[in-house]
């Protein structure tokens, strides 16, 4: 739950700055998150969620 909620914060954040910058327009912007919203409720969430999940799991594991 915590790496989601900070991916969803970050994610969050991105947005805000490409639209502040001009990236991005609004109306683009609204249709990614819809995007995100539908493709959440298909049933390729659970694979999405376990390859986001591997992959912070492999930067958790990354060592200095």
């Amino acid at each position: 739950m915590a790496i989601s909620l900070s991916v969803v914060l970050m994610l969050a954040i991105i947005l805000v700055v490409l639209i502040r910058g001009g990236s991005i327009k609004p109306g683009p912007a609204i249709v990614a998150i819809l995007f995100g919203f539908f493709l959440a409720s298909t049933g390729m969430a659970p694979s999405i969620q376990r390859f986001m999940n591997s992959i912070a799991e492999t930067i958790n594991q990354i060592s200095f």
